[in-house]
């Protein structure tokens, strides 16, 4: 199971825990839905956060790989160059 998975797991089940919580809570109706929507709003926040960090975390191993790609191209040149030296050297 991926982390985002599990991530995304964990978060709904704390969003709905606490939305029960205060929901069973004995306190005015008004009192609770601006809780409830505080705490969204909280929830919103820190998935916001969490999706852009695993954005950032692909970025960082998108540029990684495209750098070692473009160094495996770099010395296949360098064999190839050298090949190709080798052969007009020996058909010499």
């Amino acid at each position: 199971m991926s982390s985002g998975k599990v991530l995304l797991g964990v978060l709904a089940g704390v969003a709905v825990g606490a939305t029960l919580g205060i929901l069973f809570a004995p306190d005015k109706g008004t009192n609770t839905r601006r809780k409830i929507s505080r705490k969204g709003d909280e929830y919103a926040q820190e998935l916001e956060e969490k999706f852009n960090e695993f954005v950032e975390g692909l970025t960082d191993k998108f540029e990684d790989m495209k750098d070692e790609a473009a160094r495996i191209v770099e010395n296949g040149e360098h064999k190839v160059e050298k090949l190709a030296a080798e052969v007009r050297a020996s058909t010499k």
